[in-house]
């Protein structure tokens, strides 16, 4: 899937996904907008498209989250995660540290162990964060790729206004 993804440019032709249809959204002022595709032409879009798509909606609401962070003050430099799930795409890799601008650090561990640690630094298990995280390495480290930085820019303010379409018809 993610060797047809890659043939298609950034931005997918103007084919959008907005990956919303989980139910009410904190990041969206708890909307419940649901998932939508936008911009489907069965003359130009294929599987391939579809596949892509569906990985930079993802990474794009990613972003939007991060977006309200930095506007809270938050200074996202680094991200730390798993190298499972999503991660385990180099495109989604590629495209989630070139959209946040961010280096991305990939960890031997998944969700559940995160979830599990985080627990335990919340329950008073682990003294400090140093002491939840010991025994990671790190795997693999992404940095943003500069020579599509203005594609992903372009491809991001295409899915945003129709987000903000979206948004705009859920009061």
């Amino acid at each position: 899937m993610n060797e047809l993804a890659a043939k298609v440019p950034v931005g997918c032709d103007g084919f959008v996904i907005l990956p919303y249809g989980n139910g009410a959204e904190r990041t969206l002022e708890n909307k419940d907008i649901g998932a939508l595709v936008a911009g489907l032409n069965f003359n130009t879009h294929n599987k391939a498209h579809l596949l892509r798509a569906a990985q930079e909606g993802i990474v794009f609401a990613l972003n939007y989250g991060l977006g309200i962070m930095r506007n809270a003050g938050v200074k996202v430099q680094t991200v730390r995660a798993g190298r499972a799930n999503m991660f385990l795409s180099a495109l989604f890799g590629e495209a989630f540290a070139t959209v946040t601008g961010s280096t991305v650090q990939l960890y031997n561990t998944d969700g559940s162990q995160g979830a599990a640690r985080g627990a335990g630094i919340g329950a008073g298990i682990y003294k400090n964060y140093k002491d939840a995280f010991v025994g990671l390495d790190c795997k693999q480290v992404i940095e943003p790729n500069r020579n599509l930085e203005p594609a992903y820019r372009a491809a991001y303010e295409n899915w945003l206004n129709v987000l903000e379409r979206r948004l705009s018809k859920h009061h």
